[in-house]
């Protein structure tokens, strides 16, 4: 595959925008973004940013003539695939406080004239419609309550979709342009993800049981008649509430089911007969497969696979004939493909770990592909170094895969401290999509080894890996994070002396397993939006996601209590050693749901820590949820975290049969 440039789109502001202050404790320093070389600053870094926004695919207008996406400053934007011109097609859409369970993809109704989106900006979320014609938008449906999983009639009459206006996730439908809302199911498990069939003569949906591991989709006329089940689907734990088995697509002719399963172990892709009989896998791999489109006439399926963190865009035969790779290069993320209308080219994006995702046309008969938008600051860019890809033994006969970063430019037999850093999840991983990777540049362009590893645990290996450490979180998985200490203690560029670690959600549960349960292991230890007490879980997390992921994992409570209590490490606070910082957001909700206080989960094993006379920190980021996220306070995060490590990492201290006990800098 070659790529073409078409024209690049630079954010010159964004880069501008790299020299001005931080905010929040940040404020005060001087960022050294203002430098022409050297390590990046923390304003440039936060501020590379992707061209298209979240987890939001591009998408083609119906005539061919743009492909629009949602951007990262939250606009519907739209790019013509021949010229590379950009344009803005409306600012407003306030997609990001729509819900924890993300927003869905504003989609392009069949003719062309409306985009529908889920926004809050009314107050709660609804749908709305963007007028292609006239350029505004409106309100259209007036529920006040979550909607998810939108879906156009191909006829253009209907929006299916997913809402919880009486307390459970239910089918709706809505008539556009009107506005009336009829219900089409009612059954207390969550439903969710429909679907047309190609002449709107049904729709398909699915619902999960109550531990939303087992999945059926179902059939109903219109109206939401004559319900059938025509696939089941056993043993695939979704975690967002039905986004990772998704939607059902049916095949351009009617007659085919296209599905993401586990059932192989694999997130693999699969297609069954509308009218009932087995289903076979599209291309069966021993690999996790994502973002599967039908082509427009039928005879092709495109979609994504990630070999060790690199993902490739792949197509098969509808029939099982052939299989072709698009998009694949030795490092790097092709994701979100989509056809054009006559099938002719694919949109995708492709980002690597020094560099935000772009977005990408390629013409399928020749597989030369253009770039046709980024916002990508080259001058930013270009200060980034890629990681190593590491591996290293650990217990149980597991070998772990890890990124490895290191300080750029290090001078022969120079060391430094090293840094374990752990991915949130569990199911989860790290890859070569730049966000994995952007706050780690920070450290490591500062004088920090880091490792960030693929534990017990992690997705992209298998079901089987993934489920290790169900019934042992803080202990099975540890021993992969103390295997990995070992292996940066053995580098020569790493000061065994000082050694580090970190994470976020469930990366902030195993930073404080590691002080609490393997004491005297690490100098420093950073815990962000972390829960110390599993015991406490079901009643201080207010998102039943999570609560759903540690029923999963640990097992139903309270009839699992003593494995809950077994990963608690607030309940071995008084056994660390280690100097740690607990970081949290303030927990502002969202302003349609509850609000509460300040969440206690981080707080409360800061508080046991202090109880005991421990060395910790604490710090709330004002304006956050429970995570943070917003600009200027992952400015003053990444600053305040450094100012951690520097105190306690970069400062050595000898025992007194060497020195007596002071303190002195490390060479």
């Amino acid at each position: 595959m070659r790529h073409q440039r078409i024209s690049i789109l630079i954010a010159a502001a964004a880069w501008a925008a790299a020299g001005c202050s931080p905010g929040g404790d940040a404020a005060a320093r001087a960022d050294e973004a203002d430098l022409a070389s050297g390590p990046i600053g923390a304003a440039a870094l936060v501020d590379l940013r992707a061209a298209v926004g979240g987890s939001h695919s591009p998408k083609w207008a119906p005539d061919g003539s743009l492909v629009t996406f949602v951007s990262s400053a939250g606009d519907l934007g739209g790019v013509n695939p021949e010229t590379g011109e950009f344009q803005v097609l409306t600012a407003d859409l306030s997609l990001s406080g729509v819900g924890s369970l993300g927003a869905p993809q504003p989609i392009w109704s069949p003719d062309g004239r409306f985009v529908a989106y889920t926004s809050d900006k009314g107050g709660a979320p609804d749908i709305w419609l963007w007028s292609a014609e006239e350029g505004t938008d409106r309100r259209l449906t007036r529920l006040s309550a979550r909607a998810n999983g939108l879906a156009w009639s191909p006829d253009g009459r209907w929006i299916a979709f997913a809402g919880d206006r009486f307390g459970t996730m239910d089918i709706w439908k809505v008539s556009v342009p009107d506005g009336e809302a009829h219900r089409l199911s009612d059954d207390p498990l969550y439903e969710g993800y429909p679907s047309w069939a190609p002449d709107s003569g049904a729709i398909f949906y699915v619902r999960m049981d109550d531990r939303w591991v087992d999945h059926d989709v179902i059939e109903i006329t219109p109206e939401g008649g004559n319900a059938r089940t025509v696939i089941e689907d056993r043993g695939f734990f979704d975690y967002r509430a039905g986004r990772a088995f998704g939607s059902v697509q049916p095949s351009p002719d009617g007659a085919s089911l296209l599905f993401r399963s586990q059932r192989s172990g694999w997130l693999n892709f699969w297609i069954a007969p509308r009218e009932g009989g087995e289903a076979r896998p599209v291309a069966a791999s021993d690999h996790d497969q994502n973002d599967a489109r039908w082509s427009p006439d039928g005879r092709w399926i495109s979609y994504t696979e990630n070999r060790d963190g690199v993902h490739s865009i792949r197509l098969a035969a509808a029939d099982g004939s052939e299989q072709r790779v698009l998009v694949e290069h030795d490092a790097g993320a092709a994701l979100r493909p989509e056809w054009s209308p006559d099938g002719s080219r694919i949109s995708y994006t492709f980002e690597t770990t020094t560099r935000p995702a772009e977005l990408f046309v390629l013409d399928v008969a020749s597989g030369e592909s253009a770039l046709v938008h980024s916002e990508v600051v080259e001058e930013a860019a270009a200060r980034l170094h890629a990681p190593e890809k590491v591996r290293y033994p650990s217990t149980d006969g597991l070998t772990i895969e890890a990124y490895l970063h290191r300080p750029p430019d290090a001078a022969a037999g120079e060391r430094f401290p090293g840094v374990v850093w752990i991915h949130g999840g569990p199911t989860s991983q790290f890859d070569d999509q730049f966000r994995r990777h952007q706050q780690v540049h920070f450290f490591a362009q500062r004088g920090y080894v880091v490792l960030m590893p693929n534990i017990r645990g992690s997705s992209g290996y298998g079901l089987a890996f993934e489920d290790l450490n169900n019934e042992c979180w803080g202990h099975c998985d540890l021993e992969d994070v103390l295997a990995g200490v070992d292996f940066l203690k053995a580098l020569p560029d790493v000061d065994p002396e000082r050694i580090g670690v970190t994470g976020t959600s469930y990366g902030g549960i195993m930073t404080m397993a590691a002080v609490a349960f393997a004491p005297d292991v690490f100098q420093a230890a950073i815990s962000l939006s972390g829960y110390g007490d599993m015991t406490e879980f079901h009643s201080t997390v207010q998102e039943l996601q999570h609560i759903k992921l540690v029923e999963y994992e640990l097992g139903p409570y309270p009839e699992n209590i003593e494995i809950y209590r077994n990963s608690s490490s607030i309940l071995k606070a008084h056994q660390v050693t280690t100097p740690t910082f607990v970081i949290q957001g303030e927990g502002v909700a969202a302003d349609w749901r509850l609000r509460e206080p300040q969440p206690q989960a981080a707080l409360n094993f800061a508080r046991k820590m202090d109880q005991h006379y421990k060395i910790v920190r604490y710090k709330a980021y004002p304006g956050e949820g429970y995570y943070v996220y917003g600009r200027d306070n992952t400015i003053a995060k990444l600053h305040d975290m450094l100012d951690f490590f520097e105190e306690f990492l970069v400062t050595r201290i000898h025992g007194p049969a060497e020195s007596g006990g002071r303190i002195t800098e490390s060479e």
